[in-house]
């Protein structure tokens, strides 16, 4: 696998920082610290998620800095320019007061005030505080679904995918579906690891990555603070695994893998844990499935659930 560390930006001299923000490399250790600040993001992108951020830290090299109760990150663009660049702070301090900090910051250290993968919802209250320009980044929108449609999948647009979930429970009596814990966890592990990565990728060093940082999760799984569940066959064969976590009304999806040789197991890992989490966490509105990195084999998948809406996300340069 490529080494990502080496996408890292360069180390910024103390004495040429602001007083008030200094970056550090973000680490597993940072989780519980950054935990309460993202719950005051008031969006429901991944992007300000643990899971959203934690198993990218190496491949959009996160630095942070927390400063009056404020979550501030930068790293590289979510772009093929991949430029130095910042995502919107989140926390207690007024959106206002945190952009003049990071205008502090670029003045002092001669970046550009660029801020990545600003999700829409917040574009209008960062126009108030002075933009230069602002660019739609299309392959990172996120896919927000209705979370009792993914649970019920009732409706003649879901027929398909019901079928699917009816031929996994005819070829599989017996099926069920048990929490990620603990004691499964070398399990998952090894059912993953015998996956490998599936078919062409649009971008093979992501789609390592990716699998790299899933192994990664599932070996520190508490530390995630995730949800998830593991779909069994009716010998009690994991054939299917998803995890996430809850942020207000969304639940955040960040792994799901399946056997593809198990008919129908993706549709149906899908299901019953839409359906476990809704009654498990009854402010659940809506799921949220994350980008499609622009790989074409992802956005048919994403899309034949029929979201409600993408997120959309955008590079926003402010007024220096």
């Amino acid at each position: 696998m490529q080494n990502l560390r080496k996408y890292r930006l360069p180390a910024v001299a103390v004495a040429t920082m602001p007083r008030r923000l200094g970056f550090s490399p973000v680490r597993p250790s940072d989780i519980e610290l950054f935990r309460p600040l993202l719950r005051c993001s008031g969006s429901r992108t991944c992007d300000f998620t643990v899971g959203g951020i934690f198993m990218w830290v190496d491949y959009f090299g996160y630095e942070y800095c927390v400063y009056r109760d404020t979550l501030f990150i930068r790293g590289l663009s979510e772009d093929i320019a991949r430029r130095p660049s910042f995502s919107l702070p989140v926390g207690r301090m007024p959106l206002a007061e945190s952009m003049a900090l990071i205008r502090e910051y670029c003045r002092a250290t001669g970046l550009e005030p660029l801020l990545t993968a600003v999700p829409e919802d917040r574009l209008d209250e960062l126009r108030a505080c002075g933009t230069v320009y602002e660019e739609e980044l299309p392959d990172w929108a996120d896919y927000i679904y209705d979370a009792h449609a993914l649970a019920s999948l009732a409706g003649k647009k879901y027929n398909k995918k019901r079928n699917h979930v009816n031929r996994f429970e005819a070829d599989n009596p017996g099926w069920r579906l048990d929490d990620i814990c603990s004691d499964n966890i070398p399990e998952i592990i090894d059912f993953f690891e015998n996956l490998g990565i599936e078919g062409d990728k649009a971008d093979p060093v992501m789609a390592e990555y990716e699998r790299e940082q899933c192994l990664e999760v599932l070996r520190d799984y508490e530390a995630y603070g995730l949800e998830g569940a593991v779909l069994r066959d009716g010998s009690g064969r994991p054939v299917a695994f998803t995890a996430g976590e809850v942020s207000g009304d969304t639940l955040v999806l960040h792994i799901e893998k399946m056997e593809h040789a198990v008919a129908g197991a993706g549709e149906a890992v899908n299901k019953f844990f839409a359906e476990r989490m809704c009654e498990r966490h009854p402010a659940i509105r809506y799921i949220n499935r994350e980008d499609d990195g622009g790989d074409p084999g992802l956005r048919f998948a994403k899309e034949s659930y029929h979201p409600e809406f993408r997120l959309r996300k955008y590079n926003v340069m402010l007024t220096l």
